[in-house]
């Protein structure tokens, strides 16, 4: 593998944490942004992310110290030069991030592999004005991106499978999972099957079926306790092709095909409603609740990660 040296571009939880992770695994970085106030939150989030990896006893102090030092923080893109592979984690609109490849693709040498952190967008709109594009692809993080296993490899229609491959074996060095998107699709793997989970279980609460606490509490408990271990095909598998063939002929034509957005979703986004953020969504998370609920989040996610 050639990458020695990656550039990524944005400083914010996820631009981040990708530099952290990458730089714990002995990469070194070069993290960017626009502006210094960016970047100083991007060095406290990097400190606060390794604070809790240490009291967690999955990092130490040496190895926190030897990380930063592997870090260089950068409000130049010309920085950028002599990277093997550059992450782009900037703003999730398309005109600023075609504009920032065009830019990046003049810097770069022309064997630097370009990888968008997109969650949704399109692989080969972004890179419209990118002159090889065969050296493009989506690599989609999942947040927190220094905890979360997974990261999706999202083929345009001209990237070549040298470059997948090279990915996949960064992927596998830092201890992570990568899984192949073939095609240049909304929602990719990951957020299409969250999407419809999270589209049934707002038909749940909106007919009266269960309340959204025992809809979370069923998934956790139930499906959620599954599938770290063995994904839906695996439990199709296991459970017999014959006993889903059933449950699909009557459970299939009851389930949401809802096309838009869901009354229940409209109506909190409507009222300012948005969760963690305004202090209050499907759950309360006024006066320091919501602080308390990512911790318990991010306790959860380090007792699977010592368990993996």
């Amino acid at each position: 593998m050639h990458i020695k040296k990656i550039g990524v571009a944005g400083s914010g939880t996820m631009g981040s944490g990708i530099a952290q992770i990458l730089a714990s695994n002995g990469y070194e970085v070069v993290l960017s942004d626009i502006d210094q106030k960016y970047l100083d939150v991007g060095r406290r989030i990097i400190n606060t992310n390794q604070n809790h990896l240490m009291a967690q006893g999955l990092l130490t102090e040496e190895g926190a110290q030897e990380t930063l030092e592997r870090i260089t923080f950068s409000l130049d893109k010309k920085d950028f030069h002599d990277c093997q592979l550059i992450i782009e984690c900037i703003i999730e609109k398309l005109p600023i991030k075609i504009d920032f490849w065009r830019e990046v693709e003049e810097i770069v040498s022309p064997e630097t592999i370009l990888a968008s952190n997109t969650s949704g967008l399109s692989i080969n709109a972004m890179s419209v004005d990118v002159k090889d594009k065969s050296r493009f692809i989506g690599m989609h993080w999942w947040n927190p991106p220094h905890i979360i296993p997974l990261i999706e490899l999202i083929k345009g229609d001209e990237t070549r499978q040298d470059v997948v491959d090279e990915l996949k074996e960064l992927v596998e060095s830092i201890g992570k999972e990568s899984v192949t998107v073939l095609k240049d699709v909304n929602g990719f793997i990951g957020n299409r099957i969250q999407f419809a989970v999270f589209r049934e279980a707002l038909k749940i609460v909106e007919e009266g079926i269960a309340t959204v606490e025992d809809v979370d509490k069923a998934m956790r408990f139930g499906p959620g306790f599954r599938y770290p271990s063995i994904g839906p095909f695996e439990t199709a598998d296991l459970g017999g092709l014959d006993t889903f063939t059933y449950i699909s002929s009557y459970l299939f034509r009851e389930l949401s095909d809802e096309k838009g957005v869901p009354k229940l979703l409209q109506d909190k986004m409507d009222a300012g409603e948005l969760g963690v953020k305004s202090g209050k969504g499907f759950y309360d998370y006024s006066d320091g609740k919501g602080e308390e609920a990512m911790a318990n989040r991010d306790r959860r996610f380090y007792e699977q990660m010592k368990i993996k």
